[in-house]
């Protein structure tokens, strides 16, 4: 399935749970346009369906990101929920599960 995302959905509370954990706006929407990961988030999807995506930053700094699709007016957009850096654990799984798609 394809799904062609217009653009983000921002407000104050997910700008600040990004902020919170060091992130900015536009780190999050540029983390976007890189090669990342992505899984449903069952656990999370209780009111609408949630996913999360694994990746990193144009410093290669490896981030996790959780979010939604909205559609307002016509358009989907991603709403980014929380995003931060990966834990050390994180990391660890991340770069097992890539390598083993590059193989």
């Amino acid at each position: 399935m394809k799904l062609t995302v217009q653009g983000f959905n921002w407000d104050p509370g997910n700008l600040r749970k990004c902020a919170k954990h060091g992130l900015s706006r536009e780190e999050v929407e540029q983390f976007f346009t890189r090669e990342i990961s992505m899984m449903a988030d069952v656990k999370h999807s209780q009111e609408e369906s949630r996913f999360v995506a694994y990746g990193s930053n144009s410093k290669e700094r490896p981030i996790l990101v959780g979010f939604t699709f909205r559609e307002i007016d016509g358009q989907i957009l991603l709403r980014p929920i929380s995003a931060r850096y990966m834990h050390l654990k994180e990391v660890r799984k991340y770069e097992k599960e890539t390598s083993k798609i590059q193989k």
